[in-house]
C-alpha cells in the first residue's frame, strides 16, 4: 500500500528543495480532519490552482468524504472525466479539436496523445488506472447547471420554505437567514438593499417572517401576491401605507414580475429541490461529489444562487451533531466577489457563518481564488492552511504576504523569506502555510485523476449525466366495472373513507377495500428496542373460500385520524362484493390480520459487524450506511491520535538513549567533531519525521531512517575506544527499524478496520408477538380511484 492510499490523508504532491526547487521523494499528506479549520487556494491563472482544487476535491472522494463544489468558471466538470482504462477512445469526445489542429494532429493522433500523456503522467506520480478506478467506486460525480437544463436541474422554490426549527429556535440565526434571503431575492433586479435603510427589505423580511412564523411556504408567486397585499397593516410605527404606498410597492412587484415571466426563469422552478443530504450522498448512500456549474448564469443570478445555497448548507450544517472529524467538504473555485473587503454582497453574511461555525459540525470549507488583492483577510481568519501557487504582480504578493503576517501574529513570522520563496514559484508549485504543521512546506502538485478538458459546453455537460426518472406510484385499487350511486349495506358493517390523493373539485368513483389498523409493539432486550407502530393495509375483497387474503394487501401511509366514517359528497361507489356484506367476516379478518402482522411484519433493522452498530429505529438503509461513514472516519482519527500518543514516549526514550551513546562518545574521544553530531541530528530528524511528521511511515521512510543509522555508525567509528557506545547505537538502530515495522503493521490495521466500504450489513429482524398486537379497525373501505 503506497502512503497516499491510507485512510485519513490527502496525497497533495511531493516536496520541493526551497533553494534548488528539485522534486524530492518525500510525500505532502494533509489529514482529512485539519480540513475542518478550512483551507484557502491563490494562484494566478496558469498557476495550477484548478488542478490542485480537483486533487483534493478527488482525495476527499477516495476517502468516502462527500463535496459540494460551486463552479464559477465551468472547469470543475470535468471531475466527471475519469477514463480507467486510459484508452484512446475514452478521451476522444472530449479533446479540444483547436489545440490538436494547432498541434497538426487529427482528432484521433491527439486522444492517443492524450491517453499517452495521462498514463505517463500517473505512472510518475505513483498513480495508475487502478486509483482511477477506486476514485470512481468511491463517490458518485454529479453536475448541476441552475437556470439552465444542460445539466442536472435545481429548483429554488424550496429555499423559500420556513427554515428548520433549529433554525426557528435561534433568534441570531433565523434573524440571518431573513436578511440574507431578503437580500438575495433583490439582487434579482438589481436592488443592493441595506438591512436597516431599504424599505424593500425591510417590506420582504416582513411578508417572510409572517409566512415562516406560521409555517408557510411562499413561493415567488406569492412573494410577489404579498407584497401588493401584505398580510401586515403596520411596519413599526408607521402604518403601511405611509412606509411603503401602494403605488410603489406594485412597481416592486412588477420588477419581481418581470423576472419570473422571463422565459429563462423557468428553468429555475424546474428539477431538484435544494436538499442538502441528497447533494452530499445519492439513494443508497453513496458519497456524492455536486458540481454546481454557474460560469452560464449572470452576475445578478450566480449570487442569487450562491446566497440560496450557502444557506441551505447553514441549515443542514446546525442539523448534524458536533464532530471533530471532516464530515463534509464545501468548495468554492472563485472567491472574487463573494467575500470583499469592503463590501457587503448577500453571500458574505453566510460566508462568514460558515468560516465561524462549520469547524464544530465537521463541515470543510476550501475557497479558492486568482484575486489575491479583492479579499477579507480579517474573514478567512479562521483559514487554517494556506495553499499559495504563483502570482501576477508585486502588488498581489505584497497583498498577500501582509494578508499572511496578520494571520500569523501568534508566533514567529519571516516576510523576507516568505515573500522570496512565493515569488520563486513556477507553475504547479506552491507554498504551504498551515496552522497545523511547525513550518512551511514548498511542493509540487500530484497529477490529477480527472481529465483536464477544460470548461465544458452545454452540450457536453449535458452528455455527462445519465438522467433517468422512476415514477411514484400510488395505491392503486382494484378495478370493477359496476357502480352505484351509494353503497347499500347494513348499519352493523362498518364503513370508513379514505381520503383522496390530491384535491379535486370533480366527483371521485370509489372502491371497496378491506382496512386492516394494527398497533404493535416491537420489543428487544438484546437490541435495545422498544417501539410501538402503527400499521395501515388495504387488501382486496374477493367472492370465494378465501374472501380477503393480507398477503395481497398493500401498506398504505395513513392514520387513524385521517379515515373518516362521514361518507363524502357527490361520490359514485362501484359495487362491493358479496363477501363485504357478511358481518362475521369481519371477526375472520381481524383474526387473520393478527396473525398475518405477527408472521410478515417485522421490524427490520440493520448492523455492521465491523463497527458494532444497530440501525436506529426508523433509520433506512442509506441513512444507516451515512452514519457509519462517518462514525468510522471519527474512530479512525481517535484510533490515530492515540497510537501517536502511544508511541511518542516509546520514541521519547530512543532520542534519550541516542543522546547519552553521543556524550560517552565525546567523553572518551577528542575526534568526535561536528561531523558526528550532524549525524546524529539526522537521526533523530528522520525518527521524528517518520513516525510523526507529515510524512507517513513507509518502506521509503524506514530506508532513510537507516541511512541515518549507518551514517552516525561512520561517525562515530572514527572516534577511539568507543566500542561500548557503537553497541548501543547498534541496537538502538535494531530497535528502531522495528520500531517502524509495527507502527506500519498498526496503521495498516487501523485503515481496514474502519473501511466500511467493505462491511456487509446485516439484517436484524425483530417480531411481535401475539400479545403485543391490537387490531383496533377492520372494515370496508372505500378507497378514491386516481
Amino acid at each position: 500500500m503506497h502512503d497516499f492510499e491510507k485512510m485519513g490523508v490527502f496525497y497533495l504532491g511531493k516536496e520541493l528543495d526551497s533553494e534548488t526547487k528539485q522534486l524530492s521523494d518525500n510525500l505532502v499528506l494533509m489529514k482529512s480532519k485539519d480540513l475542518t479549520t478550512h483551507a484557502m487556494i491563490i494562484g494566478m491563472t496558469g498557476s495550477g490552482k484548478t488542478g490542485l482544487g480537483i486533487s483534493m476535491i478527488e482525495e476527499a472522494a477516495l476517502d468516502q468524504i462527500p463535496v459540494i463544489a460551486i463552479d464559477p468558471k465551468g472547469d470543475l466538470a470535468n471531475l466527471a472525466l475519469t477514463f480507467p482504462q486510459l484508452r484512446q477512445a475514452d478521451f476522444e469526445p472530449w479533446i479540444n479539436l483547436s489545440e490538436a489542429s494547432n498541434k497538426g494532429l487529427s482528432k484521433e493522433e491527439f486522444a492517443l496523445n492524450q491517453a499517452e500523456q495521462w498514463k505517463k503522467g500517473l505512472a510518475s506520480w505513483g498513480q495508475s488506472g487502478e486509483r482511477i478506478q477506486k476514485f470512481k467506486d468511491a463517490a458518485q460525480v454529479k453536475v448541476y447547471t441552475p437556470g439552465s437544463s444542460a445539466g442536472l436541474s435545481v429548483s429554488l422554490l424550496k429555499s423559500f420554505n420556513p427554515p428548520p426549527q433549529v433554525i426557528l429556535e435561534d433568534h441570531d440565526a433565523y434573524r440571518e437567514r431573513l436578511d440574507v434571503t431578503a437580500t438575495s431575492i433583490l439582487s434579482l433586479i438589481g436592488v443592493n438593499a441595506q438591512t436597516l435603510t431599504s424599505r424593500e427589505h425591510i417590506l420582504i423580511s416582513n411578508i417572510l417572517d409572517h409566512a415562516w412564523q406560521q409555517h408557510q411556504a411562499l413561493t415567488l408567486s406569492d412573494l410577489i401576491i404579498m407584497i401588493q397585499t401584505p398580510p401586515m397593516k403596520q411596519v413599526g410605527v408607521l402604518d403601511l401605507e405611509s412606509f411603503y404606498p401602494s403605488k410603489d410597492r406594485l412597481t416592486l412587484a412588477m420588477q419581481l414580475n418581470n423576472v419570473l415571466a422571463s422565459p429563462s426563469f423557468k428553468s429555475w422552478l424546474e428539477g431538484e429541490a435544494l436538499d442538502i443530504q441528497h447533494f452530499l450522498y445519492n439513494s443508497s448512500g453513496k458519497p456524492c461529489v455536486s458540481v454546481f456549474s454557474i460560469a452560464h448564469l449572470s452576475d445578478s443570478e450566480r449570487m442569487f444562487f450562491v446566497t440560496m445555497l450557502l444557506n441551505e448548507v447553514i441549515s443542514w450544517m446546525r442539523s448534524q451533531p458536533g464532530t471533530g472529524s471532516l464530515r463534509a467538504m464545501l468548495y468554492m473555485d472563485e472567491l472574487f466577489g463573494f467575500l470583499p473587503p469592503v463590501a457587503n454582497p448577500p453571500s458574505k453574511t453566510p460566508l462568514l457563518t460558515l468560516l465561524k461555525q462549520a469547524r464544530a459540525y465537521g463541515l470543510g470549507l476550501v475557497l479558492s481564488t486568482q484575486n489575491p488583492v479583492d479579499l477579507d483577510y480579517k474573514a478567512l481568519s479562521n483559514t487554517g492552511t494556506w495553499l499559495i501557487g504563483r502570482l501576477q504582480t508585486q502588488r498581489d504578493i505584497e497583498r498577500l504576504i501582509a494578508g499572511l503576517e496578520g494571520l500569523a501574529s501568534d508566533k514567529p513570522f519571516n516576510r523576507t523569506e516568505t515573500e522570496r520563496l512565493i515569488a520563486g514559484l513556477s507553475q504547479r508549485q506552491f507554498y504551504l502555510h498551515s496552522v497545523h504543521e511547525a513550518n512551511p512546506t514548498l511542493f509540487s502538485t500530484r497529477w490529477v485523476l480527472s481529465y483536464l478538458a477544460g470548461p465544458m459546453t452545454r452540450d457536453q455537460i449535458a452528455s455527462l449525466n445519465q438522467i433517468s426518472t422512476t415514477p411514484q406510484h400510488a395505491f392503486q385499487p382494484q378495478k370493477t366495472t359496476q357502480s352505484s350511486s351509494q353503497p347499500l349495506l347494513s348499519a352493523q358493517i362498518p364503513q370508513v373513507y379514505c381520503p383522496p390523493q390530491q384535491y379535486s373539485t370533480s366527483s371521485l368513483t370509489y372502491e371497496p377495500y378491506c382496512i386492516g389498523v394494527g398497533d404493535v409493539f416491537y420489543q428487544s432486550a438484546k437490541h435495545n428496542v422498544s417501539l410501538n407502530q402503527n400499521v395501515v393495509f388495504l387488501a382486496p375483497i374477493h367472492d370465494g373460500v378465501i374472501s380477503v387474503d393480507w398477503s395481497e394487501a398493500q401498506k398504505v401511509n395513513l392514520s387513524l385520524k385521517d379515515i373518516s366514517r362521514q361518507k363524502p359528497d357527490n361520490a359514485v361507489f362501484e359495487a362491493y362484493p358479496q363477501a363485504a356484506s357478511n358481518l362475521k367476516n369481519y371477526d375472520l379478518w381481524e383474526k387473520s390480520l393478527n396473525q398475518f402482522i405477527r408472521t410478515n411484519v417485522s421490524l427490520k433493522l440493520f448492523y455492521s459487524p465491523k463497527l458494532k452498530l444497530l440501525s436506529q429505529v426508523n433509520e433506512d438503509q442509506r441513512d444507516f450506511v451515512i452514519r457509519l461513514q462517518h462514525a468510522a472516519h471519527e474512530a479512525r482519527d481517535e484510533a490515530i491520535e492515540a497510537l501517536k500518543k502511544k508511541y511518542a514516549t516509546r520514541m521519547n526514550t530512543l532520542e534519550d538513549r541516542l543522546r547519552r551513546a553521543q556524550q560517552a562518545v565525546e567523553k572518551q574521544s577528542t575526534l568526535a567533531n561536528q561531523k558526528k553530531m550532524d549525524a546524529m541530528v539526522s537521526t533523530g530528524t528522520a525518527i521524528f519525521s517518520a513516525l510523526f511528521g507529515s510524512k507517513k511511515i513507509s518502506a521509503t521512510s524506514i530506508t532513510r531512517v537507516g541511512s541515518a543509522m549507518k551514517s552516525s555508525s561512520k561517525a562515530l567509528k572514527s572516534g577511539q575506544g568507543i566500542e561500548q557506545a557503537q553497541e548501543t547505537l547498534e541496537s538502538v538502530q535494531n530497535q528502531l527499524q522495528e520500531l517502524s515495522q509495527e507502527l506500519e503493521n498498526h496503521v495498516l490495521k487501523i485503515s481496514d478496520d474502519y473501511d466500511v466500504t467493505t462491511d456487509y450489513l446485516e439484517e436484524v429482524e425483530i417480531r411481535a408477538t401475539s400479545n403485543n398486537i391490537s387490531i383496533p379497525l377492520v372494515a370496508l373501505a372505500w378507497v378514491p380511484k386516481e
